[in-house]
């Protein structure tokens, strides 16, 4: 199975990542990912996330922002 991330702004709109995810074979994997670059991504425009899996199921949607007011 592979997780994957979609990148928006706050109007929803899917933006392109400014660092470049890799393949997550699992959900764990993806969150750590997210852990690590969520400030990088904010920076670089994306204002939420959603993780979804390899059905395209999403599992759920995270704002940076309120990451970062936190």
């Amino acid at each position: 199975m592979a997780w994957t991330w979609r990148f928006e702004k706050a109007d929803g709109a899917e933006t392109a990542p400014s660092v470049e995810p890799e393949e997550f074979p699992t959900q764990g994997d993806a969150e750590s990912w997210i852990g690590e670059y969520w400030k990088d991504l904010l920076e670089g425009g994306a204002e939420r996330v959603r993780l979804a899996d390899d059905n395209g199921e999403e599992i759920y949607v995270m704002s940076l922002r309120e990451a970062l007011d936190a």
